[in-house]
């Protein structure tokens, strides 16, 4: 690749390519380390002679911007690099907007495996050692052969028919859901897919309503669309329709498994639910986003099931099954959103990446899910009544379960007072993860307590971990 230099005339050339040399090293453009092309082959590039280049590399050299290391070439030095900014926000005619996008509060973000304590009892994570690596590996070489036979274009925006119909066969069987592959959008997590419904479907100053406490990125993202988010209490029935505001154009929801605290919707509240939301004209969207582990009673329908008059859109992900880094979600879309959600698809991205949808595919198709799903089940399963054996047991005087049957993760609430960001802070001091559950309550009044995730914890990790904690508590009183 040539380095971007331009030579006006035949005059002071050295001092041109001095300057201009000088100017990109400290403006950060040639960045720290960055190796610069051998004297004669930018000479021919810039059709100057050698010596120009050369002496023009020993003056930026003697002033230590250069580096000539023998045998090897060039380099930017390493101290040399000062980035400046070009412009500073308030000079922007944007600048108010942007300061909106930056107030906004940092969503569930999950720490680098540097920053992570040992045994941490995070939400939304999956433990790597679960993940079936033969399999994927297989699938993913098929899909390298599949691509390398295609046409070289783009692909569909909805995603891929194979993988279309995977998701419709699999859900259908898992969730009950009632869908065609004509219904589906693959999507890059659900993340993406609650983002381009909320775009095609709200205008500023739009109602949606959700639940409180409630998943914080979904809020987030419908304050960005400039929605006003109306905060609906839970009970232990789910969302407490008869407090859904007049108005609501859409509806946020997680009736299988309420994040975070757990329950499931009841059946006359999920009737009541479609109602309201007929009466309104407004959109669901249930986001079933891990009630594919169920550990108690009788399978719940999905809502999605329960629609008949096409106003729930059921998003769902593969990121709780396999891995988060996939990326990988769908959205399965009533009649009337379908159109447009594929046109604000098109126009975000054109569509997902074709490499892990072939996979995805096959994964599914060759049973690989399914298998996955039933090991890991047996695996979180035994997370869990370890997990509730030891709230029920030594952590009893501090905390209690919320009743849940389903996910991998357990909400907690204490019985007495606790000092929840101190424990917190000294658990990290020995290596053990604790997140609290306030951080999931908005308008409605914050419970104490924390969020168990057994998902990424290994199961031997879990006793010990909870041991430091109970000796925490037994110190802070």
């Amino acid at each position: 690749m040539e380095l971007h230099v331009v030579i006006k005339g035949r005059k002071d050339l050295v001092e041109q390519l001095y300057q201009q040399l000088r100017t990109a090293i400290e403006s950060g453009r040639l960045a720290a380390g960055a190796q610069l092309p051998p004297s004669r082959l930018l000479a021919e590039q810039l059709g100057v002679s050698r010596k120009t280049v050369s002496d023009t590399y020993a003056v930026l050299t003697y002033e230590g911007l250069l580096v000539g290391k023998v045998g090897r070439g060039t380099f930017v030095n390493a101290w040399a690099t000062r980035a400046e900014q070009l412009q500073r926000a308030p000079d922007l005619a944007c600048a108010d907007t942007l300061a909106k996008w930056q107030a906004l509060p940092f969503s569930l973000g999950h720490p680098d495996r540097d920053n992570r304590p040992r045994r941490d009892f995070i939400g939304g994570a999956t433990t790597r050692n679960q993940f079936p690596q033969d399999e994927w590996r297989r699938c993913t070489q098929d899909a390298l052969r599949r691509i390398a036979q295609s046409s070289g274009f783009y692909s569909q925006p909805a995603g891929l028919p194979a993988l279309r119909s995977a998701i419709a066969g699999h859900i259908a069987f898992s969730r009950g859901v009632k869908c065609r592959d004509q219904d589906i959008v693959v999507t890059n997590g659900a993340q993406q897919a609650l983002d381009l419904i909320a775009r095609v479907a709200l205008e500023p100053g739009s109602i949606v309503a959700m639940e409180d406490p409630g998943y914080t990125p979904a809020r987030l993202i419908f304050k960005a669309m400039g929605a006003t988010v109306a905060s609906v209490p839970v009970d232990a029935h789910g969302l407490q329709v008869a407090l859904i505001p007049d108005g609501t154009r859409l509806i946020y929801v997680t009736p299988s498994h309420q994040f975070p605290l757990g329950m499931p919707m009841s059946q006359s509240r999920r009737e009541a639910l479609l109602a309201r939301a007929v009466e309104l004209g407004a959109i669901v969207i249930e986001d079933d986003y891990d009630s594919e582990f169920r550990y108690e009673g009788r399978p719940t329908d999905s809502l999605q099931s329960m629609d008949t008059q096409g106003v729930v859109t059921y998003v769902g992900t593969f990121s709780k099954t396999l891995l988060p880094e996939l990326r990988l979600g769908y959205a399965v879309l009533p009649p009337a959103l379908f159109g447009a959600v594929l046109k604000a698809k098109q126009l975000t991205d054109q569509h997902t990446s074709t490499l892990p949808q072939w996979a995805l595919a096959k994964f599914i198709s060759e049973g690989y899910l399914l298998k996955h799903i039933r090991r890991c089940h047996t695996v979180y399963a035994g997370r869990r009544e370890r997990l509730l054996a030891r709230l029920a047991g030594d952590l009893a005087p501090w905390f209690s379960s919320v009743p849940t049957v389903a996910g991998f993760h357990l909400a907690t609430l204490c019985k007495v007072p606790i000092d929840i960001a101190l424990l917190i802070k000294r658990a990290h001091e020995v290596d053990v993860g604790l997140h609290p559950l306030a951080l999931f309550f908005h308008e409605v009044p914050a419970q104490t307590g924390l969020v168990f995730g057994f998902g990424a914890i290994e199961t031997l990790d879990i006793d010990p971990a909870l041991d430091k904690v109970r000796d925490i508590l037994l110190e802070i009183g």
